[in-house]
């Protein structure tokens, strides 16, 4: 992973100024019960549902009225069920949100998401989505989620 710009001065600072990379920073900083809740972000649950593949935690019922609907598009219930909102991934108001680390972030889950639903569901070729506002500042559009390609264009 490429180190944000906006991390590379705090890091510098670190090892008496001679500076650590990130992995080092984050064994100096970091908390296991962190690491293990940011694992569940980064490689989601994922269950097939009716034909979806969806992140898990999510209501039968409300799934089931979806497909029910007329105007039913099961492309916008996989995109809608199983995106994320990066600026989420932390507690709201958290002071050191940046769009080059909602990016590198973005990237990063984008990269592992692909590998994951490969993995879990090699015969249903899947798409993953990290979005990007055209307001490069508007750090709460920045979004990733996912759907099967089958649904492209349903």
């Amino acid at each position: 992973m490429i180190t944000p710009d906006s991390m590379k001065a705090e890091l510098a600072e670190w090892n008496s100024g001679e500076g650590v990379n990130l992995e080092t920073w984050v064994g100096c900083m970091g908390r296991f019960s962190l690491a293990v809740g940011y694992a569940a972000v980064f490689w989601p649950e994922l269950v097939e549902f009716e034909g979806l593949i969806l992140s898990q935690g999510f209501s039968e019922d409300a799934i089931r009225k979806l497909i029910n609907r007329a105007d039913y598009n099961p492309h916008s219930v996989e995109w809608m069920n199983n995106h994320l909102h990066i600026l989420d991934i932390q507690y709201v108001g958290c002071e050191d949100a940046s769009r080059d680390r909602l990016i590198a972030l973005g990237n990063t889950l984008k990269e592992m998401w692909e590998a994951k639903l490969k993995w879990q569901f090699p015969e249903k070729p899947c798409k993953v989505e990290f979005y990007q506002p055209d307001d490069i500042d508007d750090l709460s559009q920045y979004q990733i989620s996912f759907w099967q390609e089958k649904y492209e264009h349903a």
